[in-house]
Formats: C-alpha cells, structure tokens, sequence
C-alpha cells in the first residue's frame, strides 16, 4: 500500500474539498494521500494526515496576445486558452507530482483536461459525476479515459439522458453529507436557537460557490407570507432597490446550519450536493431553487428532484407576491420519504471503499 491516492480538488467553493476530506477520513490509515489544489486553505484543519501541493490560480488569467485570443477551443476541452503562463505551470506542477508520486489512482474533482491529461500521463483517474448537461466530447471523453467514474449521490438521482456505458462505469456512492452534526427535533432545534415553537419558519440557505442568492424575490416572499419568518443563510446578491421587511432575517454565515434546517417548516436552497444532501439528511420540506452552474448542474438537478418528488422546483424566482403562498404548500405537500430516501449515511465510506478497491485491484500483480 505504497502509493497513495491523489486529488486534485477544484477550488470554487468549498463543496468539492469537503466531499474529498469526507471520503478520505473513510480511507484506510495507511493509505497516503496526496492533494492537489489552488487553494490549499481549503484542508486547514483537516485532521487526517496529507501531502498538499499547490497549484496556480489560473482563473481570470490573462492570454497575452488577440491573436491567441482569438483561437477557438477544441470540442474535447472546455477551458484552454493560449499563451497562459499559469496553465503551463499548472499542468507542469500536476505531472511532476504525479511523477513524482506514482498515485494509486488519481480521483479528479472536477476537470475534462485534467481527467484526459491523466491518461496521456499514464496515470489512472477516477472522474467525479455531476449533474448537468454533460454529453458534449469533453465530458464524455474524460469519463472515457477514467478507469472509473464516482457519483456522490444515488442511483435514483441519475438524469435519464445518461448513456448506458456512462451508468454501467459509474459507483453510486449515495447521498454523500459532509455535515455530520447531530440532527435535532424541531422543538429542540428552536429551543436551542431561541426561536418561538408555534410560528411559521421558512429558512433559505445560500451557498459560497456563486454569486449568493438574490435578496429581491425574498422581499416578495416576506411581504406575501407575512406571518412567517424568513430566515436567510449564508451571502445574498442585493441590487440596491429593495425594501426591507421585519420578517425577513439576514444570519449571513452562521456554525449550525444543522439546527437552522431542522428547526424550518420549509427550506429553501440551491441544487448542490453537499446542499441537497443535508436537507435530505434533517426531512424537511424542499423548495429548490436552482443557481447559475456551467452545463446546467444545478438546473438540471433541480428538474431531477422535482420528478421524484423529493422538492418543488423555482425554474425562477417569483416576482410577484401570489406564487409564494402556493409554493410553501406545494413543498409541505411532498412525501417526506422521498427526499429522506436521497440521504445516505454510509455513502463517504462506500466512496472510500470503492477507491480503495480500485486502487488495489488495479496494480495487483496477478
């Protein structure tokens, strides 16, 4: 069990680090890990041993020339522009570490180029599933050139325009939750968070990956819902038009988003993993209001959950006072099983197992 397991993690947000020390904690102690990463703050902390090797940022990179500029991109990428001195470096970095390392298996999370760069290097690499619109030569041709594929979430979630060959490559990890903070009643949820037992409570949860979640919608939701209290989790995107409401709460970050779920009658959230999950994982009623993600992942999710009942999907957000009061009922209206059904507790484990399979089955000797 000489060579590790390697990542590389991409660093918008924090959701796809979190997934990776989630399954790594559930990794046999003797087996190293290694991490490759633009932002390696992202693992302060991180209890479990790990080598981390920093790589450029090479988002908003300039190309330095409009002859370079002007080069279109080949089908089979997504993201290579010319002339980009980080680009280089970064692809240098990832090759001599692998080199340097000899991984196992290198579990890639997310990145077309990064996925093929591994074959043309000879090194074997598991592509993480997302959800979205990801048929194009990119996506396909990196799950093609991964030994396997892992999807962080459950069979049942799967989008039916997936290929067969793209299922029958995949291991369904389950509903992968990275919080693991005890799960209260509602009662007790309230109790602990001084929030009164018998009034409405509609928490909305907005996550660090995007742009936050628009505060103007939310100031309709307030005034045609007055009774309840909206309380807002996390970063919104203010235009500097809107009216404040006394029953519209902003908590920006706060430690026990746990207890914030489990004390609402109705949540609602974007479409991302970790956030779809830990909803399932409290059981409360789901609105899903799906954020801008490249290749429609949180869109597409959205329409997923909708089908099996599991949320109520906003394609948009209304903007008028009518909609809300309906959309509360339409998502206390949901059997709770369906969306509980998304949650897996062992999933991290069953990830780490199936890697840690992979990485023994392939370099056994016989």
């Amino acid at each position: 069990m000489s060579q590790p397991i390697t990542f590389f993690i991409h660093h918008q947000g924090r959701g796809h680090a979190n997934r990776a020390m989630a399954i790594i904690r559930e990794l046999p102690a003797e087996r190293a890990v290694t991490i490759l990463t633009a932002k390696p703050s992202l693992f302060d902390g991180f209890e479990r041993p790990i080598t981390i090797a920093a790589l450029p940022d090479m988002i908003g990179a300039p190309v330095p020339t409009p002859g370079l500029f002007a080069q279109a991109t080949p089908e089979v990428m997504h993201c290579v522009p010319l002339g980009v001195a980080k680009t280089r470096a970064t692809m240098r970095t990832i090759i001599d570490h692998l080199d340097d390392v000899d991984p196992a298996l290198f579990v890639v999370d997310v990145s077309a180029e990064i996925a093929l760069l591994a074959r043309i290097a000879s090194v074997p690499a598991i592509s993480i599933r997302m959800h979205g619109d990801r048929l194009d030569p990119g996506h396909l041709g990196a799950y093609q050139a991964s030994v396997g594929l892992l999807a962080p979430f459950g069979a049942a979630l799967e989008q039916g325009d997936t290929p067969d060959w793209v299922r029958a490559n995949t291991c369904y990890a389950g509903g992968l939750c990275t919080t693991v903070d005890p799960v209260p009643t509602k009662a007790e949820a309230r109790a602990k968070l001084g929030l009164d037992l018998d009034q409405e409570i509609v928490v909305v949860l907005t996550g660090g990956g995007g742009a936050g979640t628009p505060y103007a919608p939310l100031t309709m939701a307030a005034r045609a819902v007055p009774d309840a209290l909206w309380l807002v989790l996390g970063p919104v995107h203010r235009e500097g038009h809107e009216t404040d409401f006394g029953n519209l709460v902003e908590l920006g970050w706060v430690p026990g988003v746990t207890d914030h779920i489990a004390a609402a009658d109705v949540v609602i959230a974007s479409a991302g993993d970790n956030t779809v999950h830990e909803i399932a994982r409290v059981g409360r009623p789901y609105v899903c209001a799906p954020e801008w993600r490249y290749f429609g992942e949180q869109t597409r999710k959205a329409e997923r959950l909708a089908e099996l009942g599991a949320a109520v999907a906003l394609p948009t957000w209304p903007g008028a006072l009518a909609p809300w009061r309906g959309i509360l009922d339409a998502a206390k209206s949901l059997d709770p099983a369906a969306l509980a059904g998304l949650y897996d507790d062992d999933a991290a484990k069953f990830a780490a197992d199936y890697l840690e399979g992979l990485a023994v089955s392939l370099w056994a000797a016989d």
